[in-house]
């Protein structure tokens, strides 16, 4: 399996991390630290020499109770970072945007992947990558940041993300978006209780099988604070627990913070599996 990222061809034999670059002042872990570019480009580096196969750049806290940003603000904040990193990286850059506009600029700045938390759903944003070579990872949602989680329902929250998916799938396929393009993510922690992303996490199997690459976002989030009863920064064992079980269960690219203890983390579960295989 592999994902074609412009002119990158990402191999996904084994999980590939993609590292979380937040460059905003009130995102729920890192808000801040990362909103200057020379901050931004340094940490990007960090991560790619970390072992990142894909830079992910975000202009917007997508958080729980988050506000939207203004377009102006978004790009203000994005396209230096993926100018630079796009001409200086032998990586992918994302760019984690739910903007079509954004994301036109951010192509044209040299990101080859939209990761987008409403599956292109915005007027224009299908064609906004059709008529790019940039992949897209498509997500669900159930509402809106500001609102997602308040009471979510579902009547089987893995048949119901599946069929989402598979829809969004369609309508990209549809517009001439390869399916070598495009990746799917459950979307762990939006509009969803723990019970939900309990189930999602055991469930991706049933995502996997429909062919697409699958990304698993379960870095630092609220989940991990509830299972574990730590907070803020103490979460990054129960985050490389999550990491590795979303990976034995068919994700192939984990959105992480951590990047070198998460390459590490999936570099034993691969040689494990790797094991079991060759035993079977």
């Amino acid at each position: 399996m592999h994902l074609q990222c412009g002119r990158f061809r990402l191999d996904l034999g084994v999980p590939a991390v993609m590292g979380v670059l937040n460059v905003t002042p009130d995102s729920f872990s890192d808000g801040g630290r990362f909103l200057e570019v020379p901050a931004a480009i340094a940490q990007a580096e960090r991560m790619a020499g970390d072992g990142a196969a894909i830079i992910d750049v975000g202009g917007e806290s997508t958080r729980p109770g988050s506000a939207p940003v203004d377009e102006d603000e978004e790009m203000r904040r994005v396209l230096p970072v993926v100018e630079r990193l796009a001409a200086t990286l032998s990586i992918p850059v994302s760019v984690d945007t739910r903007k079509t506009a954004v994301m036109r600029r951010a192509i044209a700045a040299g990101a080859s992947l939209v990761n987008d938390v409403t599956a292109l759903a915005a007027p224009g944003a299908v064609e906004a990558v059709a008529g790019s070579d940039a992949a897209v990872c498509l997500m669900h949602m159930q509402g809106e940041p500001g609102t997602m989680q308040d009471a979510p329902r579902y009547t089987d929250v893995v048949v119901d993300v599946r069929a989402f998916l598979g829809r969004r799938v369609a309508a990209c396929l549809d517009a001439g978006i390869g399916r070598t393009r495009i990746a799917v993510d459950p979307g762990f922690g939006f509009g969803k209780t723990l019970e939900h992303n309990l189930a999602l996490l055991a469930g991706l199997p049933a995502l996997a099988a429909d062919g697409f690459p699958v990304v698993a976002g379960l870095s630092r989030k609220r989940m991990i604070a509830a299972l574990t009863g730590r907070d803020g920064g103490e979460r990054l064992a129960g985050s490389l627990a999550a990491a590795v079980i979303a990976a034995w269960n068919g994700a192939r690219i984990i959105r992480a913070h951590d990047v070198r203890e998460t390459v590490d983390a999936l570099r034993v579960m691969a040689a494990a599996g790797a094991m079991r295989d060759n035993c079977a």
